[in-house]
């Protein structure tokens, strides 16, 4: 365990699994979460995607490497399962949903082509073990993948106090559960603690600002404050939710996601 980790307590996933993180989640897909990963993979690939959802992510990538084979790790069984019917509904053949720890993997040296997380690493104690886990099982010659948002990163207009008091809190919960929110300006620190070799370190962004686009991440996020494991933790929720509503409402409202990417050789 990192010195980092050791101060931080016990870990608890800050979002939860309920309805409104699960719909955001689902709109995840390799385009536009894993655009940086697509041109390092081929047919034929064996690869794992650590903390795989609601599969979503998961599911793009074993159409991309089929007829490879796909793993897809999630911590608990309940989580696993909702990566397990998202797989069988798009009808994914022969991919394995485990149940395990990214700081312990349940595989041996060198068994992936591909390791992949999508905003795992955010959320886990020991973030330069868990590099160090995902490299152990890629096979030499092969890659590990990684992004994760960084919320301070994150701009929006116009002004909220609102929304500066929802990151605040934010930030305070995420930190109280073990996690670090701005986790995607970090990854390439923690790949080099971790010893491992960086390819390439870069960033993207989710943007909304379209009507549509902003009603829907508005709305998903004021109902996450009053729904969700995260909305359980902090105070002023009806306030914060309104906040949100406010801002999806304004015709001039635009709110960019900033995450930090890694490629890491092997």
């Amino acid at each position: 365990m990192t010195d980092d980790a050791a101060g931080r307590g016990e870990h608890r996933y800050t979002h939860g699994h309920a309805e409104s993180v699960l719909r955001s989640h689902r709109w995840r897909t390799a385009a536009n979460s894993a655009a940086y990963l697509l041109p390092q993979l081929r047919q034929g690939q064996s690869l794992l995607d650590v903390g795989s959802g609601p599969g979503t992510i998961t599911a793009d990538l074993a159409e991309i490497v089929a007829p490879g084979r796909v793993t897809a790790l999630e911590v608990t069984a309940d989580a696993a399962a909702l990566t397990r019917a998202e797989l069988d509904r798009r009808g994914v053949p022969g991919a394995a949903v485990e149940v395990g720890d990214v700081h312990r993997l349940p595989f041996a040296d060198g068994t992936f082509d591909v390791v992949h997380a999508h905003q795992v690493l955010q959320h886990v104690a020991d973030p330069v073990l868990a590099l160090q886990e995902m490299a152990r099982v890629a096979r030499p010659g092969g890659l590990v993948a990684v992004r994760d948002s960084d919320y301070h990163g994150f701009v929006w207009s116009p002004a909220s106090p609102a929304l500066d008091r929802w990151l605040e809190l934010y930030d305070a919960v995420a930190r109280d559960n073990g996690g670090e929110p701005d986790a995607g300006r970090l990854l390439l620190s923690w790949a080099q603690r971790a010893g491992l070799r960086v390819r390439a370190a870069g960033s993207s962004t989710w943007c909304f600002a379209e009507p549509a686009d902003r009603a829907w991440w508005g709305g998903l996020w004021a109902d996450r404050l009053t729904t969700t494991t995260l909305g359980e933790q902090v105070v002023e929720l009806a306030r914060l939710a309104a906040g949100w509503r406010a801002w999806a409402d304004q015709p001039d409202g635009w709110f960019s996601v900033l995450h930090g990417e890694l490629i890491i050789d092997v």
